[in-house]
């Protein structure tokens, strides 16, 4: 069972850069496709984005193209997401995520997910 843990969440200031992590634990990461989620206050848990079990192929929301970029480095076992641009409509709490399988048919929908960190808090002041 993989366990997940977010990390290099904070407050930034509009336009610019964060990057988050996302270790998991086990030895079999790189069976797994992964994908980044956010929520913010009063609304629902959205995707970001997403990668497959061997980095690749990527998959961005609308919003993150251009602007973010996910990455993984299987031999740490760890996810990563770099922000650029940010604004402050990017303020949410950013969760990793598992997938069931190597690759996702729906990357954004959370049931091809099994396993959740627990979320790390980015703030963007404007």
């Amino acid at each position: 069972q993989v366990q997940l843990v977010e990390s290099g969440g904070g407050l930034v200031q509009a336009g610019g850069s964060l990057r988050l992590s996302c270790a998991a634990s086990g030895r079999t990461f790189s069976n797994y496709a992964m994908g980044w989620f956010r929520q913010a206050p009063g609304k629902e848990r959205e995707f970001v984005a997403g990668i497959n079990h061997l980095g690749g192929t990527t998959v961005y929301t609308d919003s993150a193209k251009g602007r973010f970029t996910i990455s993984r480095d299987n031999a740490r076992s760890t996810l990563y997401l770099q922000m650029n641009s940010l604004k402050p409509e990017d303020t949410a709490v950013y969760y990793c995520a598992k997938a069931r399988m190597t690759w996702t048919v729906i990357p954004q929908m959370p049931y091809e997910y099994d396993v959740w960190g627990q979320g790390t808090q980015v703030t963007v002041s404007s």
